[in-house]
C-alpha cells in the first residue's frame, strides 16, 4: 500500500520560510518522479514543483520560481519543499504526488500517488 505523508505545514509570516517535508513508503521512491501542488480556496489545483527520480532538473511554476526549492533524499524515500519568502498568496494545502517517470512531469494527471496534504497560511 503506497503512501505519502506530507508534515511541516503551518503559519507563517510574510517573509517567512517553511519547509514542506513528504515520506514515501511502499513504493520503489527512486524509481518516481515527486512533484508538489497546491490548492488554495476557490482556485484550481496549482503545479508547484517537481523534481527527477535522482534529485536532478527541478522545474517550477514561474510564481515560486527562486523562493522555492525542491529535494530529494532517496535512502530516507523523502521529498522537501523549502518555500522562502513567503506570501500571502502561497496560502494553500499543499500536496506531495508520485509519479512514474524519468522525468519531470508537471501535469497532475501524469501522478498516479497522492499525500493527503499540508496547509501552508502566509499572513500578511
Amino acid at each position: 500500500q503506497v503512501q505519502l505523508v506530507e508534515s511541516g505545514g503551518g503559519l507563517v509570516q510574510a517573509g517567512g520560510s517553511l519547509r514542506l517535508s513528504c515520506a514515501a513508503s511502499g513504493l520503489t521512491f527512486s524509481s518516481y518522479a515527486m512533484g508538489w501542488f497546491r490548492l488554495a480556496p476557490g482556485k484550481a489545483r496549482e503545479f508547484v514543483a517537481v523534481i527527477n527520480w535522482s534529485g536532478g532538473k527541478p522545474v517550477y511554476t514561474p510564481s515560486v520560481k527562486g523562493r522555492v526549492t525542491t529535494s530529494r533524499d532517496n535512502a530516507k524515500n523523502t521529498v522537501y519543499l523549502q518555500m522562502n519568502s513567503l506570501k500571502p498568496e502561497d496560502t494553500a494545502t499543499y500536496y506531495c504526488a508520485g509519479g512514474r517517470s524519468l522525468w519531470t512531469p508537471t501535469e497532475g494527471t501524469q501522478f498516479g500517488y497522492w499525500g493527503q496534504g499540508t496547509l501552508v497560511t502566509g499572513s500578511e
